[in-house]
């Protein structure tokens, strides 16, 4: 019996428009609000994109600090694809372009429930600080 591949695409940095990540968002996150995401991706090591026969199903940005710290930023899987490994691959291309980028530390910020996920990525847990502005 052969085995079912999963069709899902993964590009780096690719042309995604503000529309489809703020679609993406919107089934992914209640009380998204829409925003320009243009800004933030110039500014960006590089972002992830996952797609479903050219649907984005999936992403994630990398910021960095131009040396040697980047940082995770808004890892999203659209819910219907949860649970397929897809955030997880997201999250492993990310840390290679970091690595490929020679970044020295790649740092995600989460919610106590994300904990296992990134954890099961390799992330360990660190204290750290955060101010609301």
């Amino acid at each position: 019996m052969k085995a079912q591949i999963d069709p899902i695409e993964y590009s780096t940095s690719p042309r995604v428009t503000d529309s489809d990540l703020n679609q993406l968002f919107a089934r992914s996150w209640d009380g998204h609000r829409q925003r320009a995401f243009g800004p933030i991706l110039s500014r960006s090591l590089a972002y992830l994109c996952a797609f479903d026969n050219a649907q984005l199903i999936g992403f994630v940005n990398i910021s960095w600090d131009g040396g040697a710290h980047a940082f995770i930023l808004d890892t999203t899987v659209a819910p219907e694809y949860r649970r397929r490994g897809i955030g997880t691959e997201l999250v492993r291309r990310a840390a290679q372009v970091a690595r490929d980028a020679r970044v020295e530390w790649l740092h995600v910020d989460y919610e106590p429930h994300l904990r296992d996920f990134y954890c099961a990525c390799g992330f360990r847990e660190t204290e750290a600080g955060l101010l609301r502005l």
